[in-house]
């Protein structure tokens, strides 16, 4: 039997766990304890089920609150000899050792998959030599839901470039994130989201690498396509995520947004992303623009009357000047603005990233040359008509 400062040591401990558990369940994976007595082993496991941890120790099955399981597992703690407790979170072990003479708690990252040297994948040269920011092996569970890995454990050949591409997006991403508010949950809102996939690696990389709370809300016209990302996030055990059928232009948040999110959402979809991030006073706006139409027939511009004559000319013109202008509004309402190459060009050339993180109030300047652009060059853009006319 243990005794009872040994109880007691361990009643500390579980008053942390249930502090860990409160503060954010959302990420909360189970608990597996092992009591042991000379030879013998009696195990139990815990896992979330309707807001209560369901139990099974014994043959038997029970509801409990956080704080009652702990109570549970110390009164049954005192009739064994030795205890030893996993609580699991996304990307992380806890682990509660205790007998006579010590108890001990560990806290230490998912070991079970992470031994990379087993994944032949790997030693392909079709994969960059480059350190992963989603890593085999630690990220297997998320490759393989998204479709990049094989059920036992191969990057697929023909996804090796799609793997590559979503590592660069958390790479692109890495400064801003450590930009975000600390010490609060950082809420995304991805528009058109599609089937998620980016955001389901992102949603892995806040949470399980840097350790941040965080909640997602995707949006998407297609009811197909959310309940897709409805089923991959069940799949995942993905409970910080919520999904909703419905128009950009309708969605109205009801927390405060860190983050807006718009990847190759269709010509001026992507205008609307942009004014939901600005009318919301996010953080952080990040778009990858596709299917540059809207200017094509708006603008001219006489100087240039010469060199526009040619069509593949004056298309490629309308995407630089319809995201040129997409980043000029951004600054206007007081966004640091980057453009970068979201991928390489050989891939597609719809590769620009806009990264915008608010900095400051609104700079009228910039509002006044962009004004002045739309005047020159005869457009009037959607952007600027989602923000002031809706």
């Amino acid at each position: 039997m243990m005794n009872k400062q040994s109880i007691n040591k361990l009643n500390l401990f579980f008053l942390g766990l249930q502090n860990r558990f409160n503060e954010n369940n959302l990420i909360f994976k189970g608990i597996y304890v092992t009591f042991s007595t000379g030879l013998k082993e009696f195990k139990g496991v815990g896992k979330l089920e309707n807001n209560k941890i369901k139990y099974n120790f014994n043959g038997r099955t029970d509801y409990f609150t956080i704080d009652d399981i702990f109570k549970k597992i110390s009164e049954d703690a005192a009739i064994y000899d030795n205890l030893s407790l996993i609580y699991k979170e996304r990307g992380t072990d806890i682990l509660i050792t205790a007998d006579n003479k010590n108890v001990k708690m560990t806290n230490t990252e998912n070991k079970s998959e992470e031994i990379q040297a087993s994944h032949n994948s790997l030693e392909t040269s079709s994969l960059l030599n480059r350190d992963y920011y989603i890593k085999v092996g630690k990220a297997d569970a998320l490759l393989k839901e998204i479709g990049i890995m094989t059920q036992d454990g191969k990057i697929k050949n023909d996804k090796i470039r799609k793997y590559n591409q979503i590592d660069h997006y958390v790479e692109l991403l890495e400064g801003v994130i450590d930009k975000l508010p600390e010490n609060q949950t950082i809420n995304i809102l991805d528009c058109g989201c599609g089937k998620s996939y980016l955001t389901f690696v992102l949603n892995y990389y806040l949470t399980e690498v840097k350790k941040k709370k965080c909640h997602f809300i995707g949006l998407d016209y297609s009811e197909s396509v959310i309940n897709s990302s409805k089923k991959m996030a069940k799949n995942l055990g993905y409970r910080n995520m919520e999904f909703h059928a419905i128009d950009i232009n309708n969605y109205v948040p009801d927390k405060k947004i860190n983050v807006v999110i718009s990847l190759h959402a269709c010509d001026t979809a992507t205008d609307m992303a942009l004014a939901l991030g600005i009318k919301v006073n996010s953080d952080v706006i990040i778009a990858v623009p596709c299917c540059h139409r809207e200017f094509l027939n708006q603008y001219s511009y006489e100087p240039f009357k010469s060199i526009l004559k040619h069509g593949i000319l004056k298309s490629r013109m309308a995407d630089i000047l319809t995201d040129g202008m997409r980043s000029l509004f951004l600054e206007a309402k007081g966004y640091d603005v980057s453009v970068v190459e979201y991928i390489s060009p050989l891939e597609t050339p719809k590769n620009l990233m806009i990264r915008a993180i608010k900095t400051k109030e609104e700079d009228t300047k910039a509002l006044e040359e962009y004004l002045n652009l739309m005047k020159n060059l005869n457009v009037y853009p959607s952007l600027y008509s989602y923000i002031n006319n809706k």
